[in-house]
């Protein structure tokens, strides 16, 4: 699979033949940010981390605007991953901005995915209505136009709004760090995918077992939303986690790791 493999820099560990484990990231980072939470799943499962194209250790060359204009492309591109590897009955774990990626990836082939598990998920950051995402219009218009004129200073400035954990600054270097490695260009398209996406429509139709993790105090992803995915994709789960902000799996990971850790083994 030379072609996907150097294209998402995609990495196989754990037990052949294992039930396989995909973990899919959010938006500014990398398969890095699973390290602390895909290594427990090793012993039994094959394990499957990639880096979407534009992120990471992803080849920058088959980065194309139209095709990853759309979480679609992206969505695709995970598809593609696993039928590869010829993979069946996947776990699917997803980050963010991912889990709506995850959700499109099921909708295109409901063969390949046995589960998902949605932490952080949005199926729309902007407010509609009755619906709560977090954002205004102006929010998101503002946000977007930081990001235009200074991709560092955006980095540095919402990294620690995304990991909350304000005690534990060396959390929000990371993901600064992480986000100011994403080539400017490509992390403004992403951002406009990311924040402008609507997925309300596409929850109802996912038809295996989900588990939606929900942080308290998630500035990106807040409560309200979370509540929303679950009762709008039949039969889903939803579990609180004490862990605080948007990323879990660098804050929390143990926590993060058992909650998975029951879902699977019911």
């Amino acid at each position: 699979m030379a072609g996907v493999g150097t294209r998402n820099k995609v990495c196989v560990t754990g037990v052949p033949g294992g039930r396989p484990m995909v973990f899919a990231h959010g938006f500014g980072c990398d398969q890095t940010m699973w390290r602390l939470v895909a290594p427990e799943f090793e012993r039994d499962h094959t394990v499957v981390l990639f880096d979407h194209v534009g992120s990471g250790r992803s080849d920058l060359s088959a980065y194309d605007p139209e095709k990853y204009g759309s979480l679609e492309g992206y969505a695709g591109d995970i598809v593609e991953i696993c039928r590869e590897l010829e993979l069946c009955d996947v776990v699917l774990v997803a980050h963010s901005v991912a889990s709506m990626m995850a959700v499109l990836a099921f909708a295109q082939a409901p063969e390949l995915f046995g589960a998902l598990v949605l932490i952080g998920p949005s199926p729309r950051y902007v407010d509609d209505g009755d619906y709560v995402g977090g954002f205004s219009r102006t929010d998101i218009a503002g946000l977007l136009d930081a990001l235009d004129s200074n991709h560092l200073g955006w980095s540095a400035d919402m990294a620690p709004v995304i990991m909350g954990n304000r005690d534990r600054p060396e959390l929000a270097e990371e993901l600064t760090n992480s986000f100011c490695r994403t080539a400017p260009d490509i992390a403004r398209q992403f951002a406009r995918v990311t924040f402008l996406s609507d997925n309300r429509a596409d929850l109802p139709g996912v038809a295996v077992p989900t588990l939606i993790l929900q942080c308290s105090a998630d500035a990106i992803a807040p409560d309200a939303v979370g509540e929303y995915v679950h009762r709008n994709i039949p039969g889903s789960e939803l579990v609180r986690l004490s862990a605080t902000g948007h990323v879990p799996q660098l804050s929390a990971p143990e926590e993060t790791t058992a909650a998975i850790r029951a879902f699977l083994d019911r």
